[in-house]
């Protein structure tokens, strides 16, 4: 019964008593806990008392002293953000050396180094921190040739963060990286007529490249007309040469000859078209009898009374 009887106060004790105990110290600042990336900043009547800004379990009143107690009730407790952060600016207005009026979009990384000087040297440190970017654009960028604006981001980037850092450091920032992200143009007119400006260009690039396409294949259609020209007038040139040596050769034997010539006979009478009547060899009877009926049917029949 002894052994319940403690189990049970001890477990009474360990759900309502220990976080009462736990809360009770954390008033008076007997300890506090910190998170990864982030500090406390302790003021107790208008000074600094201590900064915590290792992550974990701290007991206050072993390092900053039993005065940590009066931190709850006649001072305050700062907790910062120390992670990276970043911003990006769009548009800032600069005009370059010829006139013209462009944008530019910075990027940049910061975080709180000094959380003493983020507190209490200014009020607003972060939209300091953001204006002053602005300003150091226009001011390095402004009056910079236009070719530069366009090409050379790298330099421009650099020219800002050097602006920048000695004035964010006493703020409490520690500026990181500074990067000229875009450039662009402003005016709205001017943005139309250089679209215009290109459209044209690549119309006029097009059409030049058009032409000298259709300009070659004329130069290689002409040229192969005048070799295909060229050969024709060859061959006709020699045609009549090689017929004259064929019809030499043939004339050499007369049974060739003639079975030659009466071959161009036969083709000539068949292109004419005229009927050919064919009669075989010793029927001379019979063709004189053909002619007599034909003559016979050609008078007219004689007149009866």
């Amino acid at each position: 019964m002894i052994f319940i009887v403690v189990f049970i106060l001890t477990f009474f004790i360990s759900i309502f008593a220990l976080p009462i105990v736990l809360g009770g110290l954390k008033v008076i600042n007997f300890y506090t806990t910190v998170n990864e990336g982030r500090c406390k900043v302790y003021v107790l009547f208008g000074k600094v008392l201590g900064i915590v800004d290792q992550p974990g379990l701290h007991l206050l009143w072993l390092t900053l002293g039993p005065q940590a107690a009066l931190v709850r009730f006649f001072g305050r407790v700062y907790e910062i953000d120390l992670r990276l952060d970043q911003e990006y600016l769009r548009s800032n207005p600069v005009n370059s050396e010829e006139g013209t009026p462009m944008g530019i979009g910075v990027w940049y990384e910061m975080r709180i180094k000094n959380p003493v000087d983020f507190i209490f040297k200014n009020v607003d440190p972060r939209g300091s921190l953001q204006a002053n970017v602005a300003n150091a654009t226009v001011r390095s960028l402004s009056n910079m040739p236009l070719e530069r604006l366009l090409e050379d981001r790298h330099e421009m980037s650099r020219l800002v963060r050097q602006e920048v850092s000695p004035k964010s450091q006493e703020w409490g920032y520690e500026l990181g990286s500074v990067y000229v992200r875009k450039v662009h143009f402003r005016d709205a007119e001017m943005i139309r007529q250089i679209e215009q400006k290109v459209v044209n260009r690549l119309r006029q690039v097009t059409s030049a490249i058009r032409q000298a396409g259709n300009n070659q294949v004329d130069i290689i259609t002409s040229a192969a007309e005048r070799q295909a020209a060229t050969e024709f007038a060859k061959a006709r040139s020699v045609r009549p040469q090689l017929v004259g040596e064929a019809l030499r050769e043939i004339g050499q034997d007369p049974d060739v000859l003639d079975a030659v010539f009466e071959t161009l006979e036969v083709d000539r009478i068949t292109k004419g078209g005229a009927e050919v009547t064919l009669i075989p060899d010793g029927n001379h009877e019979t063709l004189v009898s053909l002619l007599a009926g034909a003559g016979n049917l050609t008078q007219p029949p004689p007149p009866t009374h």
